[in-house]
């Protein structure tokens, strides 16, 4: 058992030791939080999409911006899409589950929002089109996903690839990133 764990523990930190390593990635990160802080102080806001512990992640993620990350601030404008259960099964009722993002998109989606969706695996057919609508919508469309070619590939504005292939790897990863993007544009709008 205790290989395992050290296993398992050694494979997280490959993948952001890869990470760290890959200075596209790192550019990209910079990229993601610039136009984040370009939206923001421009007062369009930041939308959050997954499924699964991506979903929970993007709940995370929206409560970071809106509460604090590290320091008192006023709120920033984010929000999971994830989160209402109500209307998340009168759309996948009504629709298909495939239209449980893209039809909130569509109601209060607005030019110059961003759109983050994290999927490990790139493929969801819900995830692929919240981005689509967004990208007609004129939305900055910024995925996180996994090393393998998918869907996500592209249609997004900006994309991160996690150099990994197993999911957990790639969602704490993605979490990883999450928070450093958060830092990075608490700090920059507190500068200002």
């Amino acid at each position: 058992m205790k290989n395992k764990i050290k296993e398992y523990i050694k494979n997280s930190i490959t993948t952001k030791e890869k990470i760290l390593q890959n200075e596209d990635i790192l550019k990209t990160v910079e990229d993601i939080s610039k136009k984040i802080v370009i939206a923001l102080k421009n007062g369009n806001k930041i939308l959050f999409v997954g499924n699964g512990g991506s979903a929970s992640d993007c709940d995370h993620l929206a409560t970071e911006f809106v509460s604090k990350f590290y320091k008192d601030r006023h709120a920033f404008n984010a929000l999971s899409l994830t989160s209402n259960n109500a209307l998340i099964t009168a759309l996948s009722n009504d629709f298909s589950y495939d239209k449980a993002f893209s039809r909130q998109i569509e109601a209060i989606g607005e030019k110059g929002d961003v759109l983050f969706a994290l999927s490990t695996s790139g493929n969801s057919k819900n995830i692929i089109d919240s981005i689509n609508i967004a990208n007609e919508m004129e939305l900055i469309t910024i995925g996180l996903t996994g090393e393998k070619p998918c869907a996500m590939d592209n249609i997004c504005t900006v994309l991160i690839k996690i150099p990994s292939s197993e999911t957990p790897n790639i969602q704490e990863a993605q979490m990883t990133l999450g928070h450093l993007i958060c830092l990075l544009v608490e700090d920059e709008l507190l500068k200002q």
